[in-house]
Formats: structure tokens, sequence, C-alpha cells
């Protein structure tokens, strides 16, 4: 199971890859891929830009400030390395159980458009079973434990249930997409060329 922090490093390695950017920026970005859930503070970004920086993974610039700027202090800009986009690929390319776990989807979904159409399918079948597997599990602890709890404990239950069922529909919904716009590609589409994707998030669990 990923570590916190290579998930970290695997969203600001994303980020930098479409743009360098500042660190408010960045933070601001990174807090949009690990979604609401996951608020990332400066206190846990810095040291991350700290150790990839020691990784020779990302390069920093000191810009001066501009001219009608309200703070004229000078600010940091972070951009990617010939190694960070190496560092990046090789995390991209790992579509192990990993991929498909709690704290790592989020952020490999945000970034599929730097992914393969095999790469995404395994990710979407494998975090689905994960789900199914999940969902399997606390339906038959619902059933055994239905007449020993609460009413409340009972529908917070049942609340558990009905986000992983969403989740497991939504997605069944993109693979089938996945599958459809492989056997149909478009004619004017290069399966080779890759282009950002707004970044999006999935049903909260």
């Amino acid at each position: 199971m990923p570590r916190r922090g290579e998930t970290l490093e695997l969203a600001v390695l994303g980020l930098l890859h479409e743009s360098p950017m500042h660190g408010y920026e960045l933070r601001k970005q990174v807090n949009g891929v690990l979604g609401w859930s996951r608020l990332l503070s400066y206190g846990s970004l810095y040291p991350a830009l700290k150790k990839m920086l020691r990784a020779g993974w990302i390069a920093e610039h000191v810009t001066a400030p501009e001219l009608r700027a309200v703070s004229r202090r000078q600010r940091i800009v972070y951009e990617l390395t010939s190694a960070g986009e190496e560092q990046f690929k090789g995390l991209m390319a790992d579509v192990g159980p990993s991929a498909w776990e709690d704290d790592t989807f989020d952020v490999r979904f945000a970034f599929f458009s730097r992914t393969n159409i095999e790469a995404r399918l395994r990710i979407l079948e494998g975090r689905r079973s994960r789900l199914q597997e999940r969902l399997d599990r606390v339906q038959h602890q619902l059933e055994r434990t239905q007449r020993q709890v609460d009413r409340y404990a009972m529908e917070l239950q049942r609340h558990g249930v009905e986000s992983v069922e969403r989740e497991v529909r939504w997605l069944s919904d993109l693979i089938n997409a996945e599958r459809r716009d492989d056997e149909n590609p478009r004619p004017d589409e290069d399966p080779l060329d890759i282009h950002p994707v707004p970044h999006t998030q999935p049903p909260r669990r």
C-alpha cells in the first residue's frame, strides 16, 4: 500500500508536468486533486517539495515581483526536471493494486489523460473489484448486525453501503465508455496524442 507521501509526490509531479507553479498555486491545485477530505497544509507540502528538490525531480527559481503586485516579495516557482518527468512516468506506469486503493485512486484518476486505455481499464476494473469485495463484506455484516444496533448506527451503515454502490455504478459507466471509445476511435484522434483534461473527482465514499 502506498505511503501518503508518495501520493503527494505523484500529485505534485503530475501538476508540474503540465506547467511550472509557485507555492501558493501549487498548494491550491494539489488540494483540488486530493479532494476536500484531504486538504493539504503548507506544513505538509514544503517538506515534500524539499525532498523532491534533493532528489532532483523538481527545480526552483526565484521570480521578481510584478510592478503592480500588492506584495513586493519575491516568489519561488517550481518546475519539473527531466528526472522528475521520468519519475512521474514510472509512477503512472504502475497499474498494480496500489493504484486503485483509497489513498491513491483519486490522484491517479486526475491524471488519466497521461495513460493509455489499457492502463486506465486495469485501474478502473481493479478499483471496481476492490469496492465490490468491500460492498459484499459490508452487506453481509449489515445483515448479521441489523438486529443488534440502534437505528442511527444502522442508518450510518446503510449510508456507507449506498456510497459504495454509487461508486461501483460510476466505475462501470466509465469502463463501458472506455471500451466503446477503444472499439470506435474517432478518425481525427491520434491515440498517442495525449492532452490534459480538467481534474474531476469521483463520487465521495
